[in-house]
């Protein structure tokens, strides 16, 4: 009986730590507040729209890619945050809201343009930030990224 209550728990202890090992741990802003301040690591924030392909091929492929995912859950929080959310979002005692709703075509939430916007150059997607300890910026990268671009640029920042 002690043989297989082990041999279960075995079992179990295994396919937790292989289900956390196949998916990254997206967290939300709010989230990441909280953890910062108990923890501060590197950021990595992955801003999509639904419509964006070359979004949907990262999710299949980078996203998917076991080494990414080590990398992400190992070293940093991870925020996966769609650009054209409606939700107000607090973060560092501030809110953030969607001020382009019914204006433009694609509206674009506040905090994808604060993180992620060039001079003179239109907001595009996929935008993938990567951030210090500090939440400060160290890279931003418009376009897709292969799993073994994005390996380089983690292992890199």
């Amino acid at each position: 009986m002690k043989r297989i209550v082990f041999l279960l728990s075995f079992i179990l202890i295994t396919l937790k730590i292989h289900a956390q090992e196949s998916k990254i741990n997206w967290i939300s802003f709010e989230q990441l507040e909280d953890s910062l301040q108990i923890k501060p690591k590197k950021v990595f924030i992955s801003f999509y729209a639904d419509w964006c392909t070359y979004c949907k091929k990262m999710d299949a492929t980078a996203f998917k890619d076991k080494e990414v995912i080590r990398i992400l859950n190992t070293n940093y929080y991870a925020i996966k945050l769609n650009a054209e959310t409606k939700d107000t979002i607090v973060f560092e005692g501030k809110k953030y809201i969607n001020k382009n709703i019914g204006k433009s075509r694609k509206p674009t939430h506040q905090i994808p343009l604060l993180l992620a916007s060039r001079i003179n150059r239109p907001f595009s997607l996929p935008a993938n930030i990567v951030l210090d300890e500090s939440f400060k910026i160290k890279g931003r990268y418009f376009e897709y990224l292969s799993p073994k671009k994005l390996i380089s640029i983690l292992k890199k920042d």
